[in-house]
């Protein structure tokens, strides 16, 4: 069939025109969000779920957007949201991240996850759902709290470095933690949760390793005077490693962190300039799709625990900001520091995602949403009126 057959095909479909002129409004509606929370100096994250809920089932105005084109977005989403994440480092700003901020991973570690734990057998979810709950619990949005940094101008303050610093070790945490929780879900065997796990630590180091010692070998190939070129390459790299790291149990999204550590200087430069604005398409995507994909009726019901969640969560990120800037003269700085740590999101809901087969008696999607919307609302608030007034000039 030409190509012009096709497209007169796609024209004659009225069912396909209308699914098209959904996904345009839907886009519109995103854009005209980003606008509006630019404006308001918020961040547009918590703005995009609400979306999601009011177009989705049971929501204000429901359409039917196409539930696979959704999904792909959403996938591709997570994984741009990384990949960008690990250009922004390199295996040396790793290595001292972890060396300096370790008494701080730690800290973070136990004063997030240990309520998550604790609440999820309370509420009688087992050892898989309180593993779920504490991942939830403990890790912060990286997504957000990289736009946060970007919308307030604090990209290279040293409470932005700082906080950073924090979210790396959070992130590098998640490389065994998914698949141990992957298998903790499926109900394998004690052994083959080992070699998951083993398997994804071994993984991590030697593209760590790689980073070290073989960056120039890569810069070579990848000529960032061809910018084209270098889109296709690094994105189609991300998007093939994801598929075949879940193939073999390995998180996609983490693959995909690993690819952008691999390359550093001008080769990532580049690359993230050209990959930004795919990455804010499709962040957006994955965001409305879990507000899509979940009934506003669900909520009321989850809203006092997702409360209490949050209240803990604050909590335990203000003593972890606090213990990275407690050198600082400052007296804002812990606020702002818990402000980028504070939103929970892309991984919290994966996790949710992944855990929501055994976890009984409770909508854990709709809690887990309203529990990113609760932190991310009050993450923006803290860092709008911690402002000083050189900021806001």
């Amino acid at each position: 069939m030409s190509m012009f057959q096709i497209l007169s095909a796609a024209a004659a479909d009225p069912a396909d025109s209308i699914l098209l002129a959904e996904i345009g409004g839907a886009l519109l509606v995103l854009g005209i969000v980003a606008f509006i929370a630019n404006r308001l100096k918020f961040s547009v994250v918590p703005l995009y779920l609400l979306v999601g809920l009011a177009i989705g089932e049971g929501g204000l105005v429901p359409l039917g957007v196409s539930e696979d084109f959704l999904d792909t977005g959403a996938q591709i989403g997570a994984i741009m949201l990384l990949l960008l994440l690990g250009l922004e480092y390199s295996a040396y700003d790793l290595a001292k991240a972890f060396q300096e901020r370790k008494s701080a991973g730690l800290i973070d570690f136990l004063a997030n996850s240990t309520p998550g734990f604790i609440l999820g057998l309370l509420l009688g979810w087992g050892v898989g759902g309180a593993l779920a709950l504490a991942g939830i619990t403990y890790v912060s949005s990286s997504g957000i709290a990289a736009q946060l940094i970007k919308e307030m101008g604090w990209r290279k303050s040293e409470v932005a470095k700082r906080a950073i610093g924090v979210l790396v070790f959070e992130d590098l945490a998640l490389a065994p933690y998914l698949p141990f929780l992957t298998s903790v879900v499926l109900g394998v065997s004690v052994i083959s949760g080992l070699i998951s796990v083993s398997l994804a630590l071994a993984i991590t180091g030697l593209v760590i390793l790689i980073s070290f010692k073989g960056t120039s070998k890569l810069v070579k190939i990848l000529d960032p005077n061809e910018p084209g070129g270098l889109l296709l390459t690094v994105f189609g790299a991300a998007l093939l490693a994801a598929g075949l790291a879940d193939l073999v149990g390995f998180s996609g999204v983490v693959a995909a962190f690993l690819i952008g550590l691999l390359l550093t200087g001008e080769v990532a430069e580049t690359a993230r300039a050209r990959l930004s604005p795919i990455r804010d398409i499709f962040s957006a995507i994955f965001f409305l799709f879990f507000g899509i994909t979940t009934d506003p009726a669900d909520l009321p019901a989850v809203l006092p625990l997702a409360l209490l969640l949050a209240a803990l969560g604050i909590a335990g990120k203000y003593l972890v900001g606090w213990w990275v800037t407690r050198d600082l003269t400052d007296k804002l700085s812990a606020w702002r520091a818990t402000g980028f740590l504070i939103a929970r999101g892309e991984f919290s809901m994966v996790i949710a995602a992944l855990a929501a087969p055994i976890v009984i008696g409770v909508e854990l999607q709709a809690l887990t949403l309203a529990y990113v919307i609760i932190t991310a609302f009050v993450a923006s608030a803290v860092l709008r009126f911690t402002r000083s007034s050189l900021d806001r000039r």
